[in-house]
């Protein structure tokens, strides 16, 4: 020890030697001699103090602006029924649902023939015959007139709900005397007119280049039929008029297939044919087919001359309505003389009911839960009765029935779609309880009645109505709730003057005053559980 001591006194550069090779280790004890971790602690507290300062400053910010500044969208307040009156009128079986003033709320669309409108406006100042035309829309709140147009008389026919990205700047569609009008929904606007013979109309795909989709208009006659494109931008013809076929035809519709083919589907005395658009368009003007697709499928069972595709062959055809159903998104449904017919998107039979009264066009709802629209018919079952039938979308089969007697005041069934994957089904007609003299004498009256699939036993019937109905819809007013039907009533002579009401009233309210009937023999003892279960409803689009 004292020759090492010693060393280090009579040596002191080694001593230097020695600190600068351990000054790096020596530093650094001497930083953790000096650490104070109250001190930085103490930074560090700071610093989280101002953040949370901060950050509660900007949060009382943000809910002051949104609580004083920006004010929180109101909900508009509607009444659950309101009826408008129109004296001195005629109406025709015509609604259509649209939000025509931008509060989310929908609006009903109808048309009226009358000498003056409901907003000081007369057929005479707008240079028009009179009596004439009126489109007005209503308010879906509170009935109030949202905007009316006078147009030129007779009425045919009218089209609404034709914007939906298509790039229009208009909605619906009108055709009235020899002419064709594009009106729109918001303001009434007329946005182009044409002359145009009466018949039918489709939208087909943008043909020529400007984004808008356009036009395809169908006017049969007794030895031809021909089909013109217009610009659904202008209402201007593209290119030339296209003869179909060498005999009138019936109505018409345009097919989509799976892989996107569009089709016109021809109603003939022999059945129903399919004919390619691209083929139309090609004929109409050079170079419009090329932004259409073919399906192989389809054109493999085409005729080598005509081009039409058979799609059903029958000399009966009634009606035929396009169907969305998950195990067939394409499919058709068709009713002839003696049957209804589900038709794939392969033109392959997918069933057969064998049927030969139909005595309306059929309704679609979900009666059961497999998420595919099933169908409602009504059928003529004699001695002023009909009968009430849903069947199976997938498989044809009865799912339920009921007999009503067939007033003369009875629409044809409609149906409001709930979150719980099933409709509610609204029939119109008198119950017969199998054990009634079928020879009751009818009434001019007609009952509602509402079907809960969770009670295929009972119905819920409510009061008459008198007055003689002309069309009746049942739909949502708004997204997800306010399930409503509406009434469009009048004289009973198609086109007479008389008094015109139109008439709006919520599902639910029908409930608490309506009468729970049995479909059978039996009694049912428990009328407040399927009243309740109808008032615990929740609606939904389709």
């Amino acid at each position: 020890m004292e020759a090492v001591d010693h060393a280090n006194e009579d040596d002191p550069l080694k001593r230097l030697e020695d600190r600068a090779e351990t000054g790096t280790a020596q530093s650094s004890t001497e930083l953790k001699k000096n650490y104070n971790p109250v001190l930085s602690l103490s930074k560090l507290t700071h610093w989280r103090t101002a953040v949370f300062f901060f950050s509660l400053f900007l949060c009382l910010t943000i809910v002051f602006a949104f609580s004083f500044i920006i004010p929180c969208p109101v909900r508009p307040q509607y009444l659950s029924t309101w009826n408008r009156t129109y004296n001195d009128a005629a109406t025709y079986d015509f609604l259509a649902i649209q939000d025509s003033n931008r509060d989310k709320v929908r609006d009903i669309l109808f048309i009226v023939r009358a000498s003056e409108g409901t907003q000081n406006n007369t057929c005479t100042a707008e240079g028009l015959p009179s009596p004439c035309l009126f489109m007005m829309a209503v308010d879906g709140t509170d009935g109030t007139t949202l905007w009316e147009h006078p147009l030129k008389p007779e009425f045919h026919w009218a089209q609404c709900g034709l914007e939906s990205e298509t790039g229009r700047n208009w909605d619906c569609l009108l055709s009235h005397s020899d002419q064709i009008t594009a009106i729109d929904k918001y303001t009434g606007d007329v946005r182009w007119q044409q002359l145009w013979p009466s018949g039918s109309v489709l939208s087909v795909p943008d043909l020529d280049g400007d984004k808008v989709h356009d036009l395809a208009l169908v006017a049969p006659g007794p030895t031809q039929t021909s089909l013109v494109f217009l610009c659904g931008k202008s209402g201007l013809q593209i290119g030339s008029a296209v003869v179909l076929n060498s005999s009138e035809t019936g109505a018409h519709l345009l097919h989509s297939t799976k892989d996107g083919s569009y089709y016109v589907l021809l109603q003939k005395d022999t059945g129903l044919y399919g004919l390619a658009l691209w083929r139309i368009a090609a004929q109409a003007k050079v170079g419009s087919k090329a932004r259409l697709k073919k399906d192989e499928h389809w054109e493999s069972k085409a005729n080598a001359t005509s081009g039409l595709v058979p799609v059903y062959e029958s000399d009966s055809v009634r009606y035929v309505q396009r169907m969305e159903n998950i195990d067939e998104p394409s499919s058709l449904l068709l009713v002839t003389g003696d049957e209804v017919v589900m038709v794939g998107d392969n033109l392959q039979i997918l069933w057969r009911f064998q049927n030969s009264t139909v005595i309306s066009k059929p309704s679609f709802g979900h009666f059961n839960k497999d998420n595919n629209l099933d169908v409602v018919l009504e059928e003529d079952a004699g001695n002023s009765t009909k009968r009430e039938i849903i069947l199976d979308g997938e498989t044809g089969k009865v799912l339920w029935e009921v007999h009503l007697l067939d007033t003369p005041n009875s629409p044809r069934p409609d149906t409001v779609h709930t979150i719980n994957s099933f409709s509610v089904f609204m029939f119109w007609g008198i119950l017969r309880r199998p054990e009634t003299n079928s020879s009751v004498q009818l009434t001019t009256d007609s009952h509602s009645y509402m079907l809960l699939p969770l009670h295929p036993n009972v119905l819920l019937e409510s009061t008459s109505v008198l007055d003689h109905i002309i069309t009746f819809k049942a739909t949502l007013l708004e997204r997800g709730r306010h399930a409503s039907y509406i009434l469009l009533t009048g004289p009973e002579v198609n086109g007479a003057e008389g008094t015109v009401v139109l008439r709006k009233r919520k599902v639910k309210q029908d409930v608490p005053n309506s009468s729970v009937r049995c479909t059978d023999t039996g009694e049912f003892k428990e009328a407040d559980n399927v009243k309740e279960d109808f008032n615990r409803l929740r609606f939904s689009e389709e």
